[in-house]
């Protein structure tokens, strides 16, 4: 079996569309669909189930297929790039996933300056949920991923940065605008935008709120920080949100931050990657920037 049907078949996994998976190898769908056809007359086993409008959907045997196959790509990369570059030379592409709260705010400047010192890489930097964020660096299709509150899995490395200061957040108009600090039992019964459920900062918000006895209403809940910063501009609530991810408001005086007396409450925030997946120097040299920027607990 060829190095390159393999990819092609996981590209045709990855991205759920013979079309994607022709653009990315630069071949045609007919070829696409060739290729599938030759790995499943090798091994005598059905790879996708078949039917008009159906979804790629993998077969017993895809599964076990693609699982292995990934793998067997990860290596045969890293031995490409490594035997195509001296191992002191940072260059190549570092893939990275982060969710918006993160990316949007805290690593640009990072990026900026690594790609600074080293001009002849480049950063892929993507946004997604934590949940898409976890399934790449599964799946291995980025070098790492950044998350908030870190879940501890079996097959990921997980290295922890310095924890993001929670901050009360309201609009200019709202009566606690004009207070420096407020304890958090002074939110009960406060109209509250939250995010979504799903998301992992609501998550340890909740806990935070469990805690100390206290009872917010809810009014609305976004998955998206930029939405719900909007939202507290409007005077449909407060909230309380990274310090880190307000700081232009503040600064424009659009939104309030507001510091908690019996605080601090922070949220964790963390680096992933797969165990046992070899990172490349150049991986590792924006790996260990990061650290150093962002901080280590």
């Amino acid at each position: 079996m060829h190095i390159e049907t393999l990819k092609t078949f996981c590209d045709l996994v990855d991205s759920g569309s013979f079309s994607k998976a022709a653009r990315k190898n630069l071949v045609s769908q007919s070829a696409v669909s060739q290729q599938l056809r030759a790995l499943e007359t090798r091994y005598e086993r059905r790879l996708i189930e078949r039917g008009p409008g159906l979804p790629v959907m993998l077969t017993e045997a895809g599964r076990l297929l693609y699982s292995e196959g990934k793998a067997i790509l990860e290596r045969f990369q890293a031995l490409e790039q490594r035997l195509k570059q001296n191992e002191t030379v940072i260059s190549g592409t570092v893939r990275v996933a982060t969710v918006y709260s993160v990316g949007l705010h805290a690593l640009p400047p990072h990026v900026k300056q690594f790609l600074t010192a080293h001009p002849q890489v480049n950063v892929r930097v993507e946004y997604h949920r934590t949940d898409r964020v976890y399934e790449a660096c599964l799946n291995g299709t980025i070098d790492f991923g950044i998350v908030a509150q870190p879940l501890r899995r079996a097959q990921l490395e997980v290295v922890l940065l310095r924890p993001e200061p929670l901050v009360l957040v309201c609009s200019p108009e709202h009566r606690f605008a004009r207070r420096r600090k407020l304890t958090i039992q002074q939110l009960s019964g406060e109209p509250f935008v939250a995010f979504d459920r799903t998301v992992p900062t609501r998550k340890a918000i909740d806990r935070l709120l469990k805690e100390h006895r206290v009872g917010v209403a809810v009014v609305t809940e976004f998955d998206n920080i930029e939405t719900i910063k909007r939202s507290v501009e409007a005077g449909l609530g407060v909230s309380i949100l990274p310090q880190n991810c307000i700081r232009n408001e503040a600064k424009a005086r659009t939104l309030v931050e507001i510091a908690f007396s019996d605080g601090p409450f922070t949220r964790s925030i963390g680096i992933i990657h797969r165990r046992g997946r070899e990172l490349s120097p150049t991986a590792l040299a924006f790996l260990e920037l990061l650290k150093e920027g962002l901080g280590t607990p």
